[in-house]
């Protein structure tokens, strides 16, 4: 438990909440510092395999940065690994899943654009207002967004700053899953258990294999690159525990290493 966010285990899975709900749960530099710590340990922590990430009360994931506290005179201060800890973490190949349970704003919404599956309530709203109040998405969003739902349809949110609702962020694609309010985290969690039925080390050379692949200049070099998780996965007892357990009728016995 911190001082602006809870962390929960729950055997191999781990729920953070941004805790802030006052200020409709946006970031000051301590509270992305504190983020920042809770996702070192779930990187570090062989015995975690997945990750989601929330808000605390029914009206917002995250509204971005508080401009308030900017406006007061406070710093502005990022962790190495970005906004909330999240979207400057580039060699995160455990899965992280947003539970986006009301307004994703500015660094809000990037921090959900950094995880790989974003689950979203009803209420849910998505914008990069920066350009509103004279900033720009400068922690990811500019990149990701058009990346994970193309050009046309990024600038059309971008150059606007526009609210998008959770079923039009769905039919964007940027959203999974739009889920009532009331089945936010259990729909979270049902992902998470999907994702928990395969081998930790096969999500981990998925995730890694994937994002990486997304930057060579080609298929054919996306295919022929060296992803270190991949050689990590043919060493893991997994690679010989999955198959044993297929021929023997039984459940796998997966393992963190």
């Amino acid at each position: 438990m911190g001082e602006f966010s809870t962390v929960e285990r729950e055997g191999h899975l781990l729920i953070v909440t941004i805790n802030r709900p006052e200020v409709m749960n946006a970031l000051h530099p301590a509270a992305n510092f504190e983020l920042h710590d809770a996702f070192n340990a779930f990187a570090a922590d062989p015995e975690l395999w997945v990750a989601i990430i929330t808000g605390a009360g029914d009206r917002a994931f995250s509204t971005g940065n508080d401009l308030v506290f900017q406006a007061r005179g406070g710093a502005i201060e990022v962790p190495p690994t970005g906004f909330g800890g999240l979207t400057s973490r580039f060699d995160l190949t455990k899965p992280v899943i947003a539970a986006v349970n009301g307004y994703a704003m500015g660094g809000g919404f990037e921090i959900a654009l950094a995880c790989d599956l974003i689950v979203a309530s009803e209420k849910a709203v998505f914008a990069l207002p920066e350009p509103r109040v004279g900033l720009a998405a400068l922690a990811g969003g500019m990149h990701r967004l058009p990346r994970q739902i193309g050009m046309k349809a990024a600038m059309g949110m971008l150059l606007t700053g526009r609210r998008v609702p959770a079923e039009e962020g769905r039919q964007l694609g940027f959203v999974n899953e739009v889920v009532p309010a009331a089945e936010l985290m259990a729909a979270a969690r049902r992902w998470a258990g999907l994702i928990l039925e395969c081998a930790p080390s096969s999500i981990r050379a998925t995730k890694e294999s994937v994002l990486r692949g997304l930057e060579q200049p080609s298929l054919e070099a996306a295919m022929l690159a060296n992803y270190p998780e991949i050689g990590r996965m043919f060493m893991s007892k997994n690679f010989r525990e999955g198959p044993r357990a297929f021929a023997e009728k039984r459940q796998p016995r997966w393992t963190g290493d």
